[in-house]
């Protein structure tokens, strides 16, 4: 049965595995090049230099950003790049929020003619580009974010500069071609007052005292990702080494006043999360973890190799609530990170991951009782928000409100989603299956499509309806029923059918049996739930104390099921 499973899971190594992942490689950079549609056709951008100014004086920034790209088509006269301007265009109103373009050099020290309009910076290079061929160009520019980096006080009245980058908004600050499918490495050189440390993604390249009380801090991020997951936190924190996870360091930054809470917080389960998801999904893709608190983040936020967590996460009692924050935003640099969503539509593999890769490390560590709560609770959230929005859908079709960008669905419902497709094909499968889709498009992006077409191969399952039924329709399968037992047969009748009104499903359930108040059940009988009536009659020796629907815990749906004429 599958409700008897382990309460810890068993290492996948699965040698039907080692096929798939030959087979995979052979499709070398062909299958990495065709994942993505290119959000701006023509180039690609490979590298940022962020090189930032920051001061106590003034709100405002000064930026040099140098662009590094590769044309992938012939004759591009001119590179477009994401940066909100002052009032929504260049050369508003000095003081106004925005940033504002004072010059474009090519590397060679050509000053290149640009224009800043409509939040569009679009720079004319000197020349066309060829395929193959690399350009690269520097802007400066400065002014007051209007959003994406928090300038202000943390909750001790300290200042403090913290980004916030989610969904879309690293283009207040930064020029980029801000798209969540656009991977580039980035380095952030960042000269701000010596009383501040700053911590940024990758690994820490360069501190240097400089004259006048600032210091120069660099920081490198040499494995591509896109702009959202970009991260600067300039504050007085308290750093802790916390160790290494096989050769990489692993850190805790918190305020300084919060030092010995926050380093007993975030000691764990940190590292043996890291330890969990590298052996079970694949290798971590990045150069270090570190745990941040930040004022500017509400719970917590993935940027990669620097995550970010809400001030008042340091309680010095390492709560649940956010012991399991941590673990969920630790499977994101799996999932969101190192292999990321070419579209928002798909933003579930994002999200629904790392819900559903958070329970399943509660599974391994604190038992199957944990994670089973944890599900339920997830099955309430979402039936709470269906009832509110009973038509949404989990994959988008040209979402071009961020507002909608995630909902309880593509969280909780999402994770759901992962936990019945693991039921369908059984643990073997469903690792092997994760482990080659993270193989295929590591640092790369992938779609639902690209998810469903690797768990496929491995299951040989046809999968198409189970998605299109679960993430491109609305609605979750009510069901209703009662039950009975005949003394005569010596068997439980029970009756079922679906009433929902929005959405149709393909519903297996299993019926559990249960005599005097036993924990499990003495016999469990599968059931397909249509809309007509479904009817089983299920042998029992003697008569039940009680009947239940899913006893397991595999499926999402909601049901009015009780005795016959019991008023239940």
């Amino acid at each position: 049965m599958h409700g008897d499973r382990t309460e810890r899971l068993t290492p996948p190594f699965i040698p039907l595995l080692l096929a798939f992942l030959l087979a995979s490689a052979q499709l070398g950079a062909a299958a990495l090049a065709a994942q993505d549609a290119p959000s701006r056709p023509g180039i690609d951008i490979e590298a940022y230099r962020f090189e930032l100014t920051l001061r106590d004086d003034t709100d405002e920034i000064a930026g040099r950003t140098t662009v590094t790209l590769r044309f992938t088509e012939d004759g591009v006269a001119e590179v477009p790049l994401d940066l909100i301007g002052r009032g929504g265009a260049s050369g508003g109103e000095a003081g106004a929020a925005g940033m504002h373009v004072t010059a474009v050099t090519s590397a060679d020290g050509r000053r290149l003619a640009f224009t800043h309009e409509d939040d569009l910076l679009t720079v004319r290079l000197a020349e066309a580009g060829r395929a193959g061929d690399r350009a690269v160009f520097t802007v400066d520019y400065g002014g007051v974010p209007a959003s994406g980096l928090r300038i202000g006080p943390n909750k001790y009245g300290e200042r403090t500069f913290f980004s916030d980058n989610w969904p879309n908004r690293a283009r207040n600050w930064l020029p980029t071609v801000d798209h969540i499918g656009d991977k580039a490495t980035c380095e952030f050189v960042v000269t701000a007052p010596a009383h501040y440390q700053v911590v940024s993604n990758g690994r820490l390249v360069e501190e240097t005292d400089l004259e006048g009380g600032m210091r120069l801090t660099h920081w490198r991020q040499s494995v591509p990702i896109s702009p959202w997951l970009y991260v600067v936190g300039v504050a007085r924190f308290a750093v802790q080494h916390l160790g290494e996870f096989k050769g990489l360091p692993v850190q805790t930054w918190v305020y300084a006043r919060d030092r010995d809470a926050g380093f007993y917080d975030f000691a764990v389960p940190t590292i043996e999360a890291l330890h969990f998801y590298d052996e079970y999904v694949g290798p971590f893709a990045y150069e270090k973890l570190a745990n941040i608190t930040s004022p500017a983040t509400g719970g917590g936020m993935e940027a990669a190799t620097a995550l970010m967590y809400g001030e008042n996460s340091v309680t010095g009692e390492r709560s649940v609530r956010w012991r399991n924050v941590i673990i969920h935003e630790i499977a994101h640099q799996w999932f969101g990170n190192a292999v990321t969503e070419s579209e928002w539509d798909d933003v579930w593999l994002s999200e629904g991951f790392a819900t559903y890769f958070t329970l399943l490390f509660r599974e391994h560590a604190y038992g199957r009782d944990d994670f089973v709560a944890g599900l339920r609770e997830a099955a309430e959230r979402v039936w709470r928000w269906y009832d509110e929005n009973p038509d949404y859908r989990i994959v988008h079709d040209g979402l071009d409100d961020m507002r909608r960008v995630t909902s309880i669905a593509t969280y909780q419902k999402g994770a759901w989603v992962l936990h019945m497709l693991r039921e369908r094909l059984g643990d073997e499968a469903f690792w092997a299956g994760i482990r080659l889709y993270y193989a295929r498009y590591l640092n790369g992006t992938a779609t639902t499509d690209d998810f469903m077409r690797a768990m496929e191969e491995v299951s040989g399952d046809d999968l198409q309806g189970f998605f299109d039924q679960w993430l491109r329709q609305g609605g979750n399968p009510r069901v209703a029923g009662s039950w009975r037992y005949d003394a005569g047969a010596g068997a439980v009748e029970v009756e079922l059918r679906q009433v929902q009104e929005v959405g149709r499903f393909e519903l297996r359930l299993d019926v559990g049996v249960y005599v005097d108040g036993d924990a499990l059940p003495v016999a469990v009988r599968g059931v397909e739930v249509g809309r007509e009536a479904s009817r089983v009659a299920i042998p029992v020796a003697e008569e039940p104390s009680d009947v239940r629907l899913d006893p397991g815990t595999r499926a999402l749906f909601r049901a009015e099921f009780g005795r016959e004429g019991s008023g239940g």
